[in-house]
């Protein structure tokens, strides 16, 4: 059930005004088989995965918990990091081999091909179930707050259950912790009006993103990349410009929507975008982008490996491995291992050169703290950015043949001739433009004045302004969005991870 269909608007409204309507005692039941109805709403089937994956991370909770009560220093350390070890190994198994397996059995096949023996490939096909990659990684990092002792096991399994499987964030995050969302299951949570409007009003905006923004982009985006052939140039460059925009107001018209969902019905879900082409660097940017998955990583691989607590050299090999792990994260091909490697790469090159840079700044008495200094970085790291998101978005491959054709030929004409797209696409293209100026208007305010959200601004004026505001906001809405025949709802990019 995607957040941008017409079921869903049936749905939540239902699911919210009944979970105000009954008992306190019976809030988290309603919402868990909500959550599993949402999930089975794409296949029945994928709820079997969802409820081992809870299954076994309760299970591994209160073993740990259990094994913390030994009092043989010795065998409870051992049996702690069994009940660590069963717990990652079984969920990562079964990512793998859903996610992982075919990509796997490629690979291998392609090496022993060139030594001459022949593999057969396995006759069936795995169908990836839809958000996985996220409730796996929720799951797995409740067991590891349980060992490292930042939070007790919890023991009513329905509680936990609704944690792994909250349908607001399930399929694409953000990806929470137990410290945040656990214990807000079982809170007595009011009907509040303000609190209530400025939840419909994120999701509003996570409408506007979405619909009005990213899927108007996509037009453009998907027709350019899958006929590259018939583009060059400044053709294919302004297409992986908007490519830029479209991933980012796709994924965070998403997690726009889900915390406002959340809100409206009292849950508080974490911030996942902070204006991130703001980003005066690509470690900035990391603070701002998928700020969850980011912190995931550097609390659960790039810590442990060692952080930056070892030798220079290690701590740049230690990035290198977080950010290889996290491009594969995504997905199971060649292209997004090669993303996180560039991102990577980017952050061990800012880091090493970081003394130089400032060296020639204080020996040409460069003041790194004007606009148009703070401009010039911000316009450097979108560049890198948005490269990257080359090898994000083509396929098979194709990157290589992308990329000759990128610098083959730049026809300044096309940009005043009305050439850069083709004719069916040319008010997608200046509609486009318009919105994401108005996109980026908005966020530069909120960088600017990160503790004033604009909703909240807006929740405070005359009745007359806010009105306005929310009716203007809904006509551009259902005018300029982007719907497929019969108004049926696009997926969001990141359903595939």
């Amino acid at each position: 059930m995607l957040f941008n269909s017409f079921n869903f608007l049936l749905f939540f409204p239902f699911v919210t005004i009944l979970y105000f309507a009954i008992p306190h005692r019976f809030r988290y039941f309603w919402l868990l088989i909500a959550s599993y109805f949402f999930y089975m709403s794409w296949n029945p089937k994928y709820a079997l995965l969802l409820a081992s994956s809870t299954i076994i991370t309760y299970l591994s909770g209160i073993l740990i918990d259990f094994s913390n009560k030994n009092s043989n220093e010795n065998k409870r350390n051992f049996q702690r990091k069994l009940w660590v070890f069963l717990s990652f190994s079984s969920n990562l198994s079964i990512l793998f081999f859903f996610k992982y397996f075919d990509f796997a059995i490629s690979n291998i096949n392609f090496v022993f091909a060139h030594i001459g023996i022949k593999l057969l490939n396995p006759s069936f096909d795995i169908l990836l179930p839809i958000g996985i990659s996220f409730y796996t990684f929720q799951a797995l990092s409740y067991t590891m707050d349980i060992y490292r002792g930042e939070i007790a096991a919890e023991k009513n399994i329905a509680k936990y259950a609704l944690f792994v499987s909250f349908f607001p964030q399930l399929v694409a995050g953000p990806i929470e912790r137990s410290k945040n969302l656990l214990n807000q299951m079982t809170e007595r949570h009011y009907f509040d009006y303000d609190r209530v409007k400025n939840g419909l009003l994120l999701m509003l905006w996570g409408y506007f993103e979405k619909l009005v923004i990213a899927d108007r982009l996509a037009l453009i985006v998907n027709e350019v990349f899958a006929n590259t052939d018939k583009y060059t140039g400044f053709q294919i460059a302004v297409p992986m410009i908007l490519f830029a925009f479209q991933i980012y107001c796709d994924f965070a018209g998403y997690s726009n929507i889900s915390r406002g969902a959340g809100q409206v019905m009292g849950f508080k879900l974490m911030e996942n975008f902070r204006q991130p082409y703001f980003a005066v660097s690509i470690q900035d940017f990391w603070r701002r982008w998928h700020i969850s998955l980011s912190a995931w990583f550097r609390d659960y691989l790039y810590i442990p490996l060692g952080g930056n607590r070892r030798s220079k050299a290690r701590k740049y090999i230690n990035v290198f491995i977080t950010f290889v792990i996290s491009g594969l994260w995504h997905g199971a091909a060649w292209n997004f291992f090669i993303w996180g490697a560039l991102h990577g790469t980017y952050q061990i090159i800012g880091q090493i050169t970081k003394p130089f840079k400032d060296k020639i700044c204080q020996t040409f008495k460069i003041n790194q703290n004007t606009k148009l200094y703070q401009a010039g970085k911000i316009i450097m790291t979108f560049i890198l950015v948005d490269f990257a998101w080359l090898f994000f978005r083509a396929q098979d491959g194709e990157f290589i043949t992308i990329i000759k054709k990128l610098f083959a030929k730049f026809n300044y004409a096309v940009l005043f001739h009305g050439r850069l797209v083709g004719k069916e696409f040319k008010d997608d293209l200046y509609l486009g433009i318009f919105f994401i100026v108005i996109l980026m208007i908005i966020n530069g305010f909120q960088n600017k004045n990160p503790n004033k959200p604009i909703r909240e601004i807006i929740a405070r004026q005359n009745i007359f302004v806010r009105w306005t505001f929310y009716y203007g906001a809904i006509f551009i809405i259902l005018i300029f969005g982007i719907y497929d025949q019969a108004y049926k709802a696009r997926d969001f990019i990141y359903f595939q991870f």
